[in-house]
């Protein structure tokens, strides 16, 4: 079964507290999610219309399990945290098996 990722690039942060508040609830959710964050934070060499900003890259067992743990209670409380805070490109997408 292919895995599934979350994928999100930040344009901007425009309110660092408000990040802060986001990453205290996101974290737990992603893990009770069945999540396994495989990049934060690191280095980023941007091509294209590509920006090298914060980049976060989250891998589940399943696509399902990815699209699940964005949609449960506990990752949606973190969204509410993060509200207006940043602008980003967040996707979900399918591995390849």
């Amino acid at each position: 079964m292919p895995k599934g990722y979350w994928v999100s690039s930040y344009r901007t942060i425009s309110d660092p507290g408000k990040l802060a508040a986001y990453n205290k609830l996101a974290a737990p959710a992603v893990k009770a999610g069945g999540g396994r964050t495989l990049a934060r934070d690191g280095r980023v060499v941007a091509h294209d219309a590509g920006i090298a900003g914060r980049t976060v890259l989250v891998e589940f067992d399943s696509f399902e399990q990815a699209v699940a743990a964005h949609e449960s209670a506990a990752y949606q409380e973190a969204l509410v945290a993060l509200s207006d805070g940043v602008e980003r490109d967040f996707r979900i997408v399918e591995g390849i098996d």
